[in-house]
């Protein structure tokens, strides 16, 4: 199974911080945002992972370069010279990189300790997303859940958290353009062909730089705690 990581977003809302680097080379932790996804996708088995640029995104090819490092093969979707194409638009622009199986996507601008595992998508399925409780800035939600099926309404709704397999099949129809994921979704929802699990580990959205420096606090804090004392260890 092949992965996909979206990197191609404006970063307005991150702005100063993206207004000289793209949003997921910002780094948290003391690496790259980015970073955090590929050596977990590593961890995970993949192999080859589909990385969709934009703004400032000849930064991106630079700073990862083939993706050897992490025993990764990484392929770049350039979208530098069209409009922002959105979610499902950069997903079609991508999919002869993706090739003809199900594949992973995940959102550049998260952070989420769920294991991304590969997954074979249940017949009669174009897509699983993983949903999560939602945060204080998106307390509405996104989609029902209910006996392992995504729902285009119902109560309560959970926030999807930009972790999703497709089908490639999914987006078959779709002409090649900017196109919105959220539609997409809704549509095959109605003909019940999205199946959804609710997952209750961390996640964060790192949409803003107060949130990226809340992530940055959070893992040095935990880098910290792992790190023996001078009394175990003491420096010479």
């Amino acid at each position: 199974m092949k992965a996909m990581i979206l990197a191609a977003g404006l970063g307005t809302r991150m702005r100063p911080l993206t207004e000289h680097t793209p949003k997921p080379l910002l780094k948290a932790g003391g690496k790259p945002l980015i970073v955090w996804h590929l050596e977990k996708l590593a961890a995970a088995g993949f192999k080859d992972v589909v990385i969709n640029i934009a703004w400032l995104g000849w930064q991106i090819p630079e700073a990862l370069g083939d993706g050897s490092q992490w025993g990764l093969r990484l392929y770049y979707s350039d979208e530098q010279a069209e409009t922002a194409l959105e979610t499902a638009g950069g997903i079609i622009k991508a999919l002869p990189l993706l090739g003809f199986e199900p594949f992973l996507v995940v959102n550049g601008d998260i952070w989420c300790d769920y294991a991304c595992l590969p997954l074979h998508l249940a017949p009669k399925t174009l897509a699983h997303l993983i949903l999560v409780d939602n945060p204080e800035h998106h307390p509405q939600g996104d989609f029902g859940l209910h006996t392992g099926r995504a729902l285009n309404g119902g109560d309560p709704k959970l926030t999807f958290s930009g972790i999703g397999y497709y089908h490639p099949q999914l987006f078959a129809d779709l002409d090649y353009g900017k196109r919105a994921l959220g539609p997409v979704l809704r549509a095959a929802m109605d003909q019940s062909l999205v199946s959804a699990e609710h997952y209750r580990g961390v996640w964060l959205d790192i949409g803003t730089p107060e949130r990226l420096a809340e992530l940055d606090h959070k893992l040095n804090a935990a880098e910290r705690a792992t790190l023996p004392t001078s009394k175990q260890h003491p420096i010479k």
